[in-house]
Protein backbone atom coordinates (compact mmCIF):
# COMPACT_ATOMS: atom_id res chain seq x y z
CA UNK A 1 0.00 0.00 0.00
CA UNK A 2 2.86 2.53 0.71
CA UNK A 3 4.59 1.17 -2.42
CA UNK A 4 1.65 2.21 -4.35
CA UNK A 5 0.97 5.22 -2.69
CA UNK A 6 4.55 6.75 -3.82
CA UNK A 7 4.48 5.04 -7.17
CA UNK A 8 2.99 8.11 -9.16
CA UNK A 9 5.11 10.51 -6.49
CA UNK A 10 8.55 9.27 -7.70
CA UNK A 11 7.96 8.56 -11.29
CA UNK A 12 11.36 11.06 -11.75
CA UNK A 13 13.37 8.47 -9.99
CA UNK A 14 12.16 5.12 -10.91
CA UNK A 15 15.58 3.70 -8.29
CA UNK A 16 13.90 4.80 -5.46
CA UNK A 17 11.37 2.32 -4.42
CA UNK A 18 13.22 -0.80 -5.92
CA UNK A 19 16.49 0.09 -3.25
CA UNK A 20 13.20 0.63 -0.42
CA UNK A 21 11.46 -2.96 -1.50
CA UNK A 22 15.24 -4.02 -1.02
CA UNK A 23 15.79 -2.64 2.20
CA UNK A 24 11.83 -4.59 3.23
CA UNK A 25 13.21 -7.62 2.19
CA UNK A 26 16.74 -7.56 4.19
CA UNK A 27 15.16 -6.71 7.16
CA UNK A 28 13.97 -9.31 10.08
CA UNK A 29 11.26 -10.94 9.68
CA UNK A 30 9.96 -10.70 13.10
CA UNK A 31 10.03 -7.23 13.12
CA UNK A 32 8.29 -7.04 9.57
CA UNK A 33 5.15 -8.62 10.86
CA UNK A 34 4.97 -6.80 14.26
CA UNK A 35 2.43 -4.04 15.13
CA UNK A 36 5.09 -1.78 15.53
CA UNK A 37 6.14 -1.78 11.94
CA UNK A 38 2.30 -1.58 10.68
CA UNK A 39 2.15 1.33 12.94
CA UNK A 40 5.01 2.85 11.27
CA UNK A 41 3.87 2.24 8.14
CA UNK A 42 0.48 3.73 9.10
CA UNK A 43 2.05 7.08 10.19
CA UNK A 44 3.83 7.26 7.16
CA UNK A 45 0.73 6.73 4.63
CA UNK A 46 -1.11 9.71 6.34
CA UNK A 47 2.16 11.93 6.39
CA UNK A 48 2.46 11.19 2.50
CA UNK A 49 -1.61 11.72 2.10
CA UNK A 50 -0.72 15.03 3.30
CA UNK A 51 2.20 16.27 2.62
CA UNK A 52 2.86 14.91 -0.52
CA UNK A 53 5.77 16.98 -1.57
CA UNK A 54 7.70 15.61 1.03
CA UNK A 55 7.52 12.27 0.00
CA UNK A 56 11.35 11.17 -0.41
CA UNK A 57 11.76 12.56 3.01
CA UNK A 58 9.10 9.80 4.10
CA UNK A 59 10.56 7.24 1.85
CA UNK A 60 14.10 8.22 4.36
CA UNK A 61 12.61 7.83 7.13
CA UNK A 62 10.75 4.19 6.31
CA UNK A 63 14.46 3.05 5.17
CA UNK A 64 16.50 4.10 8.11
CA UNK A 65 13.75 2.08 10.56
CA UNK A 66 14.11 -0.79 7.79
CA UNK A 67 18.12 -0.75 8.07
CA UNK A 68 18.42 -0.80 12.02
CA UNK A 69 16.32 -3.78 11.87
CA UNK A 70 18.24 -5.70 8.80
CA UNK A 71 19.13 -8.98 9.21
CA UNK A 72 22.82 -9.11 10.45
CA UNK A 73 25.54 -11.84 8.39
CA UNK A 74 27.45 -13.88 11.20
CA UNK A 75 30.30 -15.27 10.05
CA UNK A 76 31.14 -18.88 11.57
CA UNK A 77 33.88 -19.36 14.40
CA UNK A 78 36.71 -21.56 13.73
CA UNK A 79 37.80 -22.74 16.96
CA UNK A 80 41.48 -22.47 18.08
CA UNK A 81 44.29 -25.00 17.58
CA UNK A 82 44.44 -26.85 20.88
CA UNK A 83 47.92 -26.05 22.66
CA UNK A 84 48.81 -29.19 22.99
CA UNK A 85 50.47 -31.54 20.08
CA UNK A 86 47.80 -33.53 20.05
CA UNK A 87 45.83 -33.48 16.94
CA UNK A 88 41.73 -33.81 16.28
CA UNK A 89 40.25 -34.72 13.23
CA UNK A 90 38.33 -32.70 11.17
CA UNK A 91 34.83 -33.49 12.25
CA UNK A 92 35.56 -33.61 16.34
CA UNK A 93 35.60 -30.56 18.45
CA UNK A 94 39.09 -29.65 20.13
CA UNK A 95 39.27 -31.62 23.31
CA UNK A 96 37.52 -30.38 25.81
CA UNK A 97 34.81 -27.66 26.20
CA UNK A 98 37.42 -25.33 27.92
CA UNK A 99 39.05 -24.73 24.84
CA UNK A 100 36.49 -22.30 23.50
CA UNK A 101 37.60 -19.04 23.81
CA UNK A 102 34.69 -17.69 24.68
CA UNK A 103 32.12 -19.51 25.85
CA UNK A 104 28.97 -20.88 24.13
CA UNK A 105 27.47 -17.99 24.12
CA UNK A 106 30.03 -15.92 21.43
CA UNK A 107 29.03 -18.90 18.78
CA UNK A 108 26.19 -18.63 15.91
CA UNK A 109 23.04 -19.22 17.66
CA UNK A 110 24.56 -19.96 20.73
CA UNK A 111 25.65 -22.81 20.31
CA UNK A 112 29.61 -24.45 20.16
CA UNK A 113 30.51 -25.40 16.44
CA UNK A 114 32.70 -28.68 15.80
CA UNK A 115 35.87 -27.91 13.69
CA UNK A 116 33.64 -28.22 10.12
CA UNK A 117 31.43 -25.62 11.26
CA UNK A 118 28.36 -26.68 12.15
CA UNK A 119 26.68 -26.58 15.70
CA UNK A 120 25.52 -28.84 17.63
CA UNK A 121 24.16 -29.30 21.03
CA UNK A 122 27.53 -30.04 23.57
CA UNK A 123 26.44 -34.16 24.17
CA UNK A 124 27.00 -34.69 20.86
CA UNK A 125 30.66 -33.63 20.51
CA UNK A 126 33.10 -36.74 20.32
CA UNK A 127 35.32 -35.18 23.01
CA UNK A 128 33.32 -32.85 25.26
CA UNK A 129 34.06 -32.64 29.02
CA UNK A 130 30.94 -34.66 29.38
CA UNK A 131 32.23 -38.12 28.33
CA UNK A 132 35.60 -36.86 30.31
CA UNK A 133 34.60 -37.14 34.09
CA UNK A 134 37.77 -35.56 35.45
CA UNK A 135 37.63 -32.65 33.13
CA UNK A 136 36.77 -29.57 35.05
CA UNK A 137 33.50 -28.15 33.77
CA UNK A 138 33.53 -24.35 33.37
CA UNK A 139 30.80 -22.13 32.96
CA UNK A 140 30.50 -20.17 29.71
CA UNK A 141 31.73 -16.13 30.32
CA UNK A 142 29.18 -13.85 29.90
CA UNK A 143 28.48 -12.26 26.82
CA UNK A 144 29.69 -7.98 26.52
CA UNK A 145 26.49 -7.70 24.29
CA UNK A 146 23.78 -5.73 26.73
CA UNK A 147 20.80 -6.91 27.49
CA UNK A 148 17.21 -5.53 25.84
CA UNK A 149 15.10 -3.72 28.42
CA UNK A 150 11.61 -5.55 29.78
CA UNK A 151 8.54 -4.05 28.69
CA UNK A 152 7.57 -2.28 31.77
CA UNK A 153 10.71 -0.07 31.39
CA UNK A 154 10.10 0.35 27.40
CA UNK A 155 6.46 1.09 28.15
CA UNK A 156 7.39 3.72 31.00
CA UNK A 157 9.57 5.63 28.37
CA UNK A 158 7.29 5.56 25.87
CA UNK A 159 4.76 6.97 28.33
CA UNK A 160 7.05 10.29 29.05
CA UNK A 161 7.59 10.73 25.84
CA UNK A 162 4.02 11.40 25.37
CA UNK A 163 4.13 13.22 28.44
CA UNK A 164 6.85 15.29 27.37
CA UNK A 165 5.20 16.05 23.41
CA UNK A 166 2.10 16.71 24.96
CA UNK A 167 3.68 19.26 26.92
CA UNK A 168 6.09 20.75 24.67
CA UNK A 169 3.04 21.39 22.49
CA UNK A 170 0.99 23.21 25.16
CA UNK A 171 4.34 25.61 25.32
CA UNK A 172 3.79 26.10 21.89
CA UNK A 173 0.44 27.25 21.46
CA UNK A 174 0.80 29.15 24.66
CA UNK A 175 0.57 33.03 24.21
CA UNK A 176 3.23 35.21 25.77
CA UNK A 177 3.85 38.69 27.21
CA UNK A 178 7.10 40.88 27.34
CA UNK A 179 7.40 39.87 31.03
CA UNK A 180 7.36 36.11 30.17
CA UNK A 181 9.92 37.16 27.39
CA UNK A 182 12.72 38.46 29.88
CA UNK A 183 11.87 35.77 32.36
CA UNK A 184 14.66 33.30 33.58
CA UNK A 185 11.72 30.54 33.40
CA UNK A 186 10.55 31.47 29.75
CA UNK A 187 8.41 28.95 27.98
CA UNK A 188 11.08 28.83 25.01
CA UNK A 189 13.54 27.33 27.89
CA UNK A 190 10.81 25.34 29.55
CA UNK A 191 10.17 23.74 26.28
CA UNK A 192 14.17 23.36 25.09
CA UNK A 193 14.78 21.76 28.47
CA UNK A 194 11.90 19.01 28.01
CA UNK A 195 13.17 18.50 24.25
CA UNK A 196 16.56 18.08 25.63
CA UNK A 197 15.14 15.63 28.05
CA UNK A 198 13.26 13.59 25.40
CA UNK A 199 16.80 13.02 23.23
CA UNK A 200 17.92 11.20 26.58
CA UNK A 201 14.87 8.92 26.69
CA UNK A 202 14.96 8.63 23.10
CA UNK A 203 18.39 7.53 23.16
CA UNK A 204 17.67 5.59 25.94
CA UNK A 205 14.57 3.79 24.94
CA UNK A 206 16.81 2.49 21.31
CA UNK A 207 19.63 0.81 23.98
CA UNK A 208 16.61 -1.00 25.48
CA UNK A 209 14.99 -1.95 22.33
CA UNK A 210 18.56 -2.84 20.48
CA UNK A 211 17.60 -0.82 17.89
CA UNK A 212 19.87 2.17 15.98
CA UNK A 213 18.98 5.98 17.49
CA UNK A 214 18.85 7.44 13.69
CA UNK A 215 16.17 9.30 13.04
CA UNK A 216 16.64 10.06 9.08
CA UNK A 217 17.82 13.80 9.59
CA UNK A 218 20.29 14.85 6.51
CA UNK A 219 22.80 15.77 9.43
CA UNK A 220 23.33 12.26 9.84
CA UNK A 221 24.34 11.07 6.86
CA UNK A 222 27.76 10.94 6.58
CA UNK A 223 29.80 12.94 4.27
CA UNK A 224 32.34 11.24 1.66
CA UNK A 225 35.31 13.62 1.25
CA UNK A 226 37.59 12.82 -2.18
CA UNK A 227 38.82 16.25 -2.67
CA UNK A 228 42.59 15.28 -2.78
CA UNK A 229 44.86 13.01 -4.63
CA UNK A 230 45.74 11.31 -1.69
CA UNK A 231 43.89 8.89 0.26
CA UNK A 232 45.34 9.10 3.38
CA UNK A 233 44.57 12.68 3.31
CA UNK A 234 40.95 11.86 2.08
CA UNK A 235 40.05 9.87 5.18
CA UNK A 236 41.96 11.55 7.60
CA UNK A 237 39.39 14.76 6.54
CA UNK A 238 36.51 12.75 6.02
CA UNK A 239 36.74 11.30 9.69
CA UNK A 240 37.21 15.25 11.26
CA UNK A 241 34.16 17.05 9.11
CA UNK A 242 31.95 13.77 10.44
CA UNK A 243 32.23 14.62 13.72
CA UNK A 244 28.96 16.00 15.78
CA UNK A 245 28.83 19.76 15.55
CA UNK A 246 31.90 20.13 13.12
CA UNK A 247 32.43 22.63 10.83
CA UNK A 248 36.08 23.10 10.52
CA UNK A 249 37.83 26.39 9.91
CA UNK A 250 41.36 26.89 7.22
CA UNK A 251 43.68 26.17 9.89
CA UNK A 252 41.57 22.83 11.24
CA UNK A 253 41.75 21.28 7.50
CA UNK A 254 45.66 22.24 7.44
CA UNK A 255 46.48 20.44 10.61
CA UNK A 256 44.64 17.21 9.65
CA UNK A 257 46.83 17.65 5.91
CA UNK A 258 49.66 17.82 7.87
CA UNK A 259 49.39 15.10 10.20
CA UNK A 260 48.33 12.69 7.31
CA UNK A 261 51.36 13.64 5.68
CA UNK A 262 53.41 13.16 8.71
CA UNK A 263 51.74 9.87 9.31
CA UNK A 264 51.83 7.99 6.15
CA UNK A 265 55.47 9.95 5.08
CA UNK A 266 53.93 11.44 2.05
CA UNK A 267 56.52 13.80 1.38
CA UNK A 268 54.26 16.71 0.96
CA UNK A 269 55.85 20.37 0.58
CA UNK A 270 54.38 23.17 2.72
CA UNK A 271 52.78 24.82 -0.25
CA UNK A 272 51.72 22.31 -1.84
CA UNK A 273 49.62 21.52 1.49
CA UNK A 274 48.69 25.05 2.20
CA UNK A 275 47.23 24.66 -1.58
CA UNK A 276 45.77 21.40 -0.54
CA UNK A 277 44.15 22.79 2.02
CA UNK A 278 42.40 25.85 0.15
CA UNK A 279 40.91 24.18 -2.47
CA UNK A 280 39.82 21.23 0.36
CA UNK A 281 38.37 23.68 2.95
CA UNK A 282 35.87 25.64 0.37
CA UNK A 283 34.58 22.31 -0.53
CA UNK A 284 34.08 21.57 2.78
CA UNK A 285 32.66 23.91 3.87
CA UNK A 286 30.35 24.31 0.92
CA UNK A 287 29.18 20.73 1.47
CA UNK A 288 28.63 21.11 5.27
CA UNK A 289 26.34 24.43 4.77
CA UNK A 290 24.17 22.71 1.75
CA UNK A 291 23.98 19.97 4.31
CA UNK A 292 22.47 22.13 7.23
CA UNK A 293 20.48 23.77 4.76
CA UNK A 294 18.79 20.59 3.35
CA UNK A 295 18.35 19.62 7.20
CA UNK A 296 16.74 23.16 7.76
CA UNK A 297 14.29 22.82 4.59
CA UNK A 298 12.87 19.15 5.69
CA UNK A 299 12.68 19.94 9.61
CA UNK A 300 11.72 23.70 10.26
CA UNK A 301 7.95 24.08 10.58
CA UNK A 302 5.68 23.91 13.57
CA UNK A 303 2.32 21.48 13.94
CA UNK A 304 -0.19 24.92 14.23
CA UNK A 305 1.13 25.63 10.83
CA UNK A 306 0.80 22.11 9.30
CA UNK A 307 -2.56 22.15 8.33
CA UNK A 308 -2.05 25.95 6.38
CA UNK A 309 -2.79 25.46 3.15
CA UNK A 310 -2.33 28.69 0.81
CA UNK A 311 -5.87 29.79 -0.53
CA UNK A 312 -7.96 28.38 2.04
Amino acid sequence: QFLSLCAPLTQEHPEVLPFLSARHLRAHPAFRGSAEFRNILGRLLRRVRGRRRKVYVYINELCTVLKARALRRRLPLHALPAATPRSTSANQCPDGASQYPHGASQYPDGAPQCSDGTPHAPSQCPNTSSQHPGAPSQPPEPSGRRAGGSRRQIRHLEHLLRVYAGEIRRLQERELDLAELDSADSPYLQENRLKRRMMRIFRRLCQLKDCSSLTGRVLEQRIRFRGTRYPEVNRSIERFINRPDAFPDYSDILREIRGASARHRLGLGRRQMENMAQEAFREVGNRLQERRHLDLVYNFGSHLTDEYRPGT
